[in-house]
């Protein structure tokens, strides 16, 4: 990892200081800059998540996924995991802590938004950090390929409907047009423009693609954390006010990260699938694609609702986390060797 991914905890939490500190001393620019309104799409955010996510999709070749049928049962424990296990626990999750465990200590108007941040946070599965997190394990390359460009065709489709589903559940009402907005704006707008780009980039040579992508990385960076520094602007008083919000949102974040990680990884070993495909799968299933979720939570309930927040807390807690299932699933290889 470099080093921005590898502190990645450290930088979210600078924006916290950050972004708590500025709007406090400048609240009417941080209420200019959310004004800047189109079609319920904040301008200056919706640029930033591009910024963020194009260079990511770039490395995406979605060939791969003519490949799928190599790893046919990691595949399916993979789907499986992202598309009817994790967005439906983390429902269940969210309302078990949410509405009812820590109920007493959250704000009563701002927890259907929490409960929204975190379906959407579970309905986006995880895209380019996935290759980092399989790249530590020694995972199989082309299966992560093929695995992600499979989820990114999958999430233009599904993305939408199960969040209006869950969140219907919820008792919240998502309207359509903003989730399909959303769809459009931050999966296949950016998708298409990305695999221009790369298709073009693949035709100038493997140095021209390598430089190019060094270059929009440190751009996507800048992206990531002015984003961060917005959020909490808005999110400041909020969190001086009470402090212990973003603890009790990780906790869910933290369970099901456990919960999939290791019901993915114990079904690959189940099903007989090699070790190299079990840990991207697992971690596959664990992970989130922030960036889409805190877009789609600003676009739905705006820059200071506690469904931001959420999709951001996903973001502080999500690299250690990952970390963590990255050391049990190396260290674990030999008895997952041992078949049963």
């Amino acid at each position: 990892m470099n080093v921005f991914e590898r502190y990645l905890t450290l930088w979210v939490f600078l924006c916290i200081v950050v972004g708590i500190a500025l709007g406090q001393l400048a609240p009417s620019v941080f209420q200019a800059i959310a004004a800047l309104e189109l079609a319920q799409v904040n301008l200056p955010v919706g640029f930033l998540i591009w910024v963020m996510i194009i260079p990511m999709l770039i490395k995406i070749d979605f060939a791969a996924l003519g490949q799928v049928r190599q790893h046919v049962k990691g595949i399916g424990v993979t789907l499986f995991v992202n598309w009817l296990v994790k967005p439906f626990s983390m429902a269940l999750l969210a309302w078990l802590f949410i509405r009812h465990a820590f109920a007493p200590w959250l704000p009563a108007e701002q927890i259907d938004s929490y409960i929204a941040g975190l379906i959407l946070l579970a309905a986006a599965p995880c895209t380019a950090m996935v290759f980092v997190w399989s790249r530590l394990t020694g995972g199989d390359p082309i299966f992560t390929l093929s695995q992600v460009a499979l989820n990114d065709t999958i999430m233009v489709f599904a993305f939408a409907p199960l969040v209006a589903l869950l969140l219907g559940i919820s008792a919240i009402t998502a309207p359509w047009d903003t989730l399909i907005i959303s769809v459009v704006l931050y999966i296949v707008v950016p998708v298409l423009l990305a695999q221009l780009w790369r298709r073009w980039l693949v035709s100038k040579g493997e140095a021209a693609f390598d430089r190019t992508m060094t270059a929009l990385g440190k751009w996507s960076v800048v992206a990531l954390l002015a984003t961060l520094v917005l959020l909490f602007a808005f999110q400041g008083q909020s969190i001086v006010e009470q402090p212990l919000i973003i603890a009790l949102l990780a906790v869910p974040i933290l369970l099901q990260v456990v919960l999939n990680a290791g019901l993915a990884y114990w079904l690959n070993r189940r099903l007989g699938e090699q070790h190299s495909v079990a840990c991207p799968s697992a971690l596959i299933g664990a992970s989130n694609f922030f960036e889409l979720a805190v877009a789609a939570a600003i676009s739905l309930f705006g820059f200071q609702s506690g469904a931001a927040l959420a999709t951001v807390v996903g973001v502080l807690i999500e690299v250690p986390l990952m970390l963590v299932v990255v050391k049990v699933v190396n260290q674990t290889k030999p008895w997952y060797e041992r078949r049963v």
